[in-house]
């Protein structure tokens, strides 16, 4: 059964605009029904055949655009924020649709060779950590399976004809969709360290801080950059947290890692001469945090980052890698679309309507993941903040099995403990905390219940 409009749903397009009421009306309406169940087709989540006609009908109406949707979710993310400083975190996901092969448009993803899209997502984030929404968000496709040029000629191209110019894409459209008045930093893994990107943000004012590889960059003097960071003494020392790995079979641990860094004139790679538009130096510092006492036979860690903020003394180091350990959540925002809304196993006749429809699910992605981190960083804040007056008090009920509903809102903490029991989580001392799979998995039984309440 397709239930009513959710209250976020009405908040997060207030200033959508297609031209038409009746299509917008429409249009939330869908958003509010694969909501409740985003890892059901659209026919299942639509609730009958003749609204699941209406959404594909919805989907192919020209006024129906990404742009007009990206605007209003924007004027959401704005509306929610007060953060001062925020986190861009950029990354490519590749999506497979092997058995797509009537879909016009569709061609490889980069990942699997097979038929498929790459989904580059820039993801906002406030400081602590918990998701706000989208910034900027786009689609490709291969149409050979590989690329038959030789290294040297694919280096030689042009930034902009190069599959890693959505890097800088993905920096450029964050920067205009941002919240305005608002520090970005932009946050990326070792396919983000490319010159041209440090080059744009150089002329752009914006910030970043980016996973350097182990490429030995040249500096104006000739010194290559990573032999002399490696020769200074450590400023300082950072204690991180190792996760558990049950692939290498390693338990939870802590690493005590030494801190370094050096501001460098780098030098334009030669193999970008040839762009005398580009510039020719750019003040970067390069940071490493590395393990020097790791156990008998674990590899140690080690962190490389470039980035052009201010780095004064070790808390700037160490505050800057904080920052970037937040760059895991776009991993979990890839989980949550790939196993919470299946996204693989969307189904249009155009990668136009595949596109669109993984906007809709990135934006009901991002609302899961706020609900959890919420309710981790903020616990004492009030669930009414992110859950309707009928949702807090139907999900009170369900979860303590009472027919009398509380009298006002209770704690996120409380809301994530009871949406994490209607999703199966126990709550043994064991367990940990319960995480983004039974959260999702909780949240549907919620909207199911809710949809009901009326006739129960």
């Amino acid at each position: 059964m397709a239930g009513e409009t959710k209250e976020w749903i009405k908040e997060e397009f207030k200033t959508l605009d297609f031209k038409s009421k009746r299509l917008e009306k429409r249009f939330m309406k869908v958003m509010s029904d694969i909501s409740e169940h985003p890892d059901k087709s659209i026919w299942l989540s639509s609730g009958s055949r003749a609204n699941a006609k209406a959404v594909y009908r919805m989907l192919g109406n020209e006024k129906c655009t990404k742009e007009s949707i990206l605007s209003s979710h924007r004027d959401a993310i704005e509306a929610r924020n007060e953060s001062a400083v925020l986190l861009a975190v950029q990354d490519t996901m590749s999506v497979n649709y092997n058995t797509h092969t009537k879909t016009e448009g569709l061609g490889y993803n980069c990942e699997k060779k097979t038929l498929g899209v790459n989904v580059h997502s820039s993801l906002g984030l406030i400081p602590e950590g918990i998701p706000i929404g989208v910034f900027a968000q786009s689609v490709s496709t291969r149409f050979e399976t590989a690329d038959t040029r030789t290294k040297e000629q694919r280096r030689r191209r042009p930034i902009e004809e190069k599959e890693s110019y959505c890097w800088l894409e993905a920096m450029k459209t964050a920067a205009e969709n941002a919240p305005e008045n608002v520090k970005l930093i932009h946050i990326a893994d070792r396919e983000g360290d490319i010159y041209e990107l440090y080059a744009l943000a150089e002329r752009t004012g914006e910030k970043f801080i980016v996973r350097a590889t182990t490429h030995n960059r040249l500096t104006t003097d000739g010194e290559k950059t990573l032999d002399v960071l490696r020769e200074i003494s450590a400023v300082g020392v950072d204690k991180v947290i190792i996760p558990a790995n049950h692939k290498t079979k390693t338990k939870e641990r802590e690493a005590v890692l030494a801190v370094r860094y050096k501001t460098f004139d780098v030098r334009k790679p030669a193999v970008l001469n040839p762009n005398k538009e580009l510039e020719t130096s750019l003040n970067l510092t390069l940071i490493s945090l590395t393990e020097e006492n790791p156990p008998n036979g674990v590899e140690p860690v080690e962190w490389l980052l470039m980035t052009n903020l201010p780095v004064g003394c070790a808390e700037d180091a160490v505050q800057i890698a904080r920052f970037y350990k937040q760059r895991w959540k776009i991993e979990r925002f890839h989980f949550v679309l790939k196993s919470g809304c299946e996204i693989e196993k969307i189904q249009q006749r155009s990668v136009d309507g595949i596109e669109l429809l993984i906007l809709m699910y990135s934006i009901i992605a991002v609302h899961i993941m706020m609900l959890t981190y919420t309710a981790r960083n903020f616990p004492d804040t009030p669930c009414s903040l992110l859950f309707g007056e009928s949702e807090w008090k139907t999900l009170f009920r369900a979860a303590n099995k009472t027919t009398e509903p509380p009298n006002s809102p209770y704690s996120m903490a409380d809301a994530l403990r009871y949406v994490a029991k209607l999703g199966g989580f126990s709550g043994a001392p064991s367990d940990g905390e319960p995480g983004l799979k039974v959260f999702w998995i909780g949240l549907n039984a919620l909207f199911l219940i809710n949809a009901y309440r009326n006739f129960i």
